[in-house]
């Protein structure tokens, strides 16, 4: 691990929040910086020492976890944020993409592997338990358009972006930034965002989030292993098995 991750954890209840930190304590590459009880501790915190990732509890007194991702994916862009619940709830996640959530995690989900998704959001995949399965791609928060199924095709896709336009667009759901993008196909800044505009209106898109989620739905995904040594031979049983999903 090249870059050490620093995360908040944000959960009120005083003895899960306590495992949580214990758990991730000697994981290789993250470093807790503080767990706090509120989301108002954990913006103020923020504020003085951004993180890179931050476990959010959406069940939080006061300002719930959903508000506060909002409030935060608008103050710190460069800092991701997994959603912790203890149910799978479609309408809650669908709430958890719209704030701006790059992951969606059950509560129940081992120290481990709640590592290895912490790892892998911090480079900018994106996570969501297998419930997002089974929402339909229209149903996706801030839609312009209600012809999303449409969109399901690759070739589709294909015949609505120019070849520099998709691969922008593959870029954009692999987690990359407007920069990096600028820097892989040595482009300008101001190119990079344009093409990723000219996506977001030839797809009738609203965000990044609805690229990646389109990417996934249209089969343009790698399903990666969150263990290396793990093998695995059929989409199904990553399903089954909580596997990471990695945009390309």
């Amino acid at each position: 691990m090249d870059k050490t991750i620093n995360i908040y954890i944000v959960e009120d209840y005083v003895l899960f929040r306590l495992s949580i930190v214990s758990g991730l304590k000697g994981c290789e590459g993250i470093n807790v910086l503080n767990a706090f009880a509120t989301a108002e501790e954990c913006i103020e915190a923020m504020e003085a020492c951004p993180a890179d990732v931050i476990l959010m509890d959406l069940g939080l007194p006061q300002m719930n976890g959903i508000e506060a991702t909002k409030l935060i994916h608008e103050r710190f862009s460069n800092t991701h944020i997994i959603e912790l619940t203890s149910h799978e709830s479609e309408n809650e996640m669908l709430a958890c993409i719209a704030s701006g959530a790059r992951g969606y995690v059950l509560k129940s989900t081992s120290n481990l592997q709640l590592a290895d998704i912490i790892r892998a959001v911090s480079t900018g995949a994106f996570y969501f338990d297998p419930v997002l399965e089974q929402i339909p791609l229209a149903e996706i928060p801030k839609p312009n358009s209600t012809n999303f199924d449409n969109l399901y095709s690759f070739d589709n896709i294909k015949e609505k972006l120019s070849s520099r336009e998709l691969e922008v667009f593959k870029l954009v759901a692999q987690g990359k930034t407007n920069p990096e993008i600028a820097e892989e196909l040595i482009i300008s800044l101001n190119t990079a965002k344009a093409h990723v505009g000219n996506i977001l209106n030839k797809l009738q898109l609203s965000d990044r989030m609805q690229i990646a989620v389109l990417a996934y739905k249209a089969n343009i995904v790698k399903w990666h292993k969150l263990k290396k040594n793990y093998h695995i031979k059929t989409r199904q049983k990553l399903l089954n098995t909580s596997m990471l999903r990695h945009f390309y």
